[in-house]
C-alpha cells in the first residue's frame, strides 16, 4: 500500500471540525431512511411480492462487508474523497480518477433523484398538483437551492439542518413503524414467506438473476448506500482514523435497523396487499398511511417525508462536493483552481458545492424526457460500481501480498472480509444491471451499460484534455 500524500499548504486546507457525532449523522441523513425506504417499497412489493423484505437482511450483510473494508481504507488514507482517495493511494492516479469520475456523476443523479421526489412529497404538502414536469421541476430546485445553501453556510448550519433532519427521520420511520406493527398491523408476519416461486428462476447459470430473490436483493440494495460519505469529509473529522470508520459502520447498522423494522411494520399494515402487488394502488405507503392514520395526520408526516429527502440532498451533496474538491487540488479536473477554493472563517469548498448543485439542476430539464429515466436506473448501479473500484483495488493489493496492517484492522479476518467484499459487489452490480422487463424499452433495459458507457467515454475525453493540459505547462515551464 502506498504512503500517505504530503500535508498540503495552507490555503487548500479544510477545517477539522466534525465530530464522530456529526460524520454519523451526515452519513446516516444521506442513507435516509424515509428515502431509503418509502423509494422502493412499492417497487419491492410489485416486483417480488411480501417476500422482498428479505432482501433487507441479506443486502445489510453484503454492504457490512464493504463498510469493513471502507473502514480499514479510510483508517489508513484519511483524506477526503473517499473512493477517489482510496483507490487512488492503493492503485494509481488514473485509476483513482476514473473512480471519482463515476462516484461524482452517480452523487449528482442521486441529487437529481432525490430532489425531484422530495418535490412530489411537497406538492402534496402544499397542495399543488404535482403531476406534469413545470410543478416538479420548480419545487426540486427550490429544495435543492435551500440544501446548498446549508452546504455553503457554515459548518454550524450544517450541523443543525442535520441534526433535525436525523430527528424528522426518526420519528418518520420509527415512530410511524411502531404504531403501525403494534396498532395497525392487518396480516401475520408469515407473508414475509408465501411469496411462491421466490427462489426459482429461469434455467441455466443465469438463473438466479431472474429470481424474485435476486429482484428484492437489487431493490434493497438501494436502501444501504451513503454510509460511505462519512470517509468523504475525512479531513474535517477529528481523529478520522479511528472516528470516520466507526461513524461509517454504526450509521450503516443503525440505517439498517430503521429500514428492516419500518418495512416489516408496513408490509404488515398494507390494507389491500394484492391491489399493492399488482400495480393498482399507485402508492401502498401513501395508501396505507392515510388508511392508518387519516389525512390530518399524513399531512404532518408529509412534512417529515420532506425533510427526510432534505436530509438526503444535504448528505449526498456534501460528499459529492468533497469528492469535486479532492479531484480540483490534485489538479484532476477542468477549473480545477476555481473548485479547489475555500471560503468563509469554515473553510467550505463552497465553490464545489455550488458546481455540483448547479449540474444537479441541469438534470432537472431531463425530468419529462425518456432519458431522465435512463439517468435514474444507472444512480442504483453507480453506487456499486462505484464501490467496486477501491474493494477490486484492495484485493489485488491484498493477493499481491503488499496489504500493511491499518490502523482499524480485522486481523486474521482482514483478507477474507476483502473476498467476500469483492463477490458481494460484482453479484450485485451484475444483480441491478440485470434486464428483468421484457416489455420495457431497450434504453430501460440497459440503462446501466449505456451510462457506463456513456461516462466512460465522456471521462477518457476529459482525461485526455487534462493530459493534454498538463504536458504543455510542463513544456512552458521546460522552456
Amino acid at each position: 500500500m502506498k504512503e500517505q500524500q504530503p500535508k498540503r499548504p495552507l490555503h487548500i486546507e479544510l477545517l477539522r471540525e466534525f465530530s464522530l457525532r456529526t460524520a454519523f449523522s451526515l452519513a446516516f441523513a444521506f442513507i435516509s431512511p424515509i428515502v431509503a425506504f418509502y423509494s422502493i417499497f412499492a417497487l419491492g412489493l410489485s416486483a417480488s411480492g411480501p417476500g422482498f423484505w428479505l432482501g433487507f437482511p441479506i443486502a445489510t450483510a453484503g454492504q457490512v462487508l464493504v463498510a469493513l473494508v471502507f473502514s480499514m481504507l479510510v483508517s489508513r488514507y484519511p483524506l477526503e474523497g473517499s473512493v477517489y482517495q482510496w483507490s487512488r493511494q492503493l492503485i494509481g492516479p488514473r485509476y483513482g480518477w476514473f473512480a471519482g469520475w463515476i462516484y461524482i456523476w452517480t452523487l449528482v443523479f442521486t441529487m437529481a433523484a432525490v430532489a425531484l421526489g422530495g418535490a412530489h412529497f411537497l406538492a402534496q404538502l402544499l397542495g399543488i398538483d404535482p403531476s406534469g414536469s413545470v410543478v416538479p421541476t420548480i419545487l426540486a430546485l427550490g429544495l435543492l437551492g435551500f440544501c446548498t445553501w446549508g452546504n455553503t453556510h457554515g459548518r454550524h448550519v450544517l450541523n443543525t439542518m442535520v441534526g433535525l433532519c436525523v430527528v424528522a427521520e426518526l420519528i418518520g420511520s420509527v415512530g410511524v413503524g411502531t404504531w403501525l406493527l403494534f396498532m395497525g398491523r392487518v396480516h401475520s408476519p408469515s407473508i414475509v414467506f408465501s411469496t411462491p416461486d421466490f427462489f426459482t428462476g429461469a434455467r441455466g447459470w443465469a438463473g438466479i438473476f431472474d429470481s424474485k430473490a435476486a429482484a428484492a436483493i437489487a431493490i434493497c440494495g438501494w436502501a444501504f448506500v451513503g454510509f460511505e460519505s462519512a470517509g468523504s469529509i475525512a479531513e474535517e473529522v477529528k481523529d478520522p482514523s479511528r472516528n470516520a470508520p466507526r461513524a461509517m459502520i454504526y450509521s450503516l447498522i443503525f440505517v439498517a435497523a430503521v429500514v428492516s423494522f419500518s418495512g416489516l411494520a408496513f408490509l404488515l399494515a398494507v390494507p389491500n396487499l394484492s391491489d399493492a402487488m399488482s400495480g393498482k394502488t399507485l402508492d401502498p405507503v401513501v395508501d396505507t398511511l392515510i388508511f392508518h392514520f387519516g389525512p390530518v395526520v399524513y399531512r404532518f408526516l408529509l412534512t417529515l417525508f420532506v425533510i427526510g429527502f432534505m436530509a438526503c440532498i444535504l448528505g449526498a451533496q456534501t460528499s459529492a462536493s468533497r469528492i469535486v474538491w479532492a479531484l480540483a487540488r490534485d489538479g484532476e479536473l477542468p477549473a480545477a483552481s476555481f473548485l479547489v477554493q475555500v471560503s468563509g472563517a469554515d473553510r467550505l469548498p463552497a465553490n464545489a458545492v455550488i458546481a455540483v448543485g448547479a449540474t444537479a439542476a441541469v438534470i432537472f430539464s431531463l425530468a419529462s424526457t425518456k432519458l431522465y429515466a435512463t439517468l435514474v436506473a444507472f444512480t442504483v448501479s453507480g453506487f456499486y460500481l462505484a464501490f467496486g473500484f477501491p474493494v477490486l483495488a484492495a484485493l489485488v493489493t491484498f493477493m499481491r501480498g503488499r496489504w500493511q496492517t491499518t490502523p482499524f484492522t480485522l486481523g486474521r479476518f482482514t483478507g477474507p472480509t476483502i473476498v467476500c467484499a469483492s463477490i458481494w459487489v460484482a453479484f450485485e452490480s451484475i444483480n441491478i444491471a440485470w434486464p428483468r422487463v421484457p416489455s420495457a424499452p431497450w434504453y430501460i433495459k440497459w440503462a446501466v451499460v449505456l451510462m457506463i458507457a456513456f461516462l466512460g467515454g465522456l471521462g477518457t475525453m476529459v482525461r485526455i484534455y487534462l493530459d493534454k493540459q498538463r504536458l504543455t505547462r510542463s513544456v512552458v515551464q521546460r522552456t
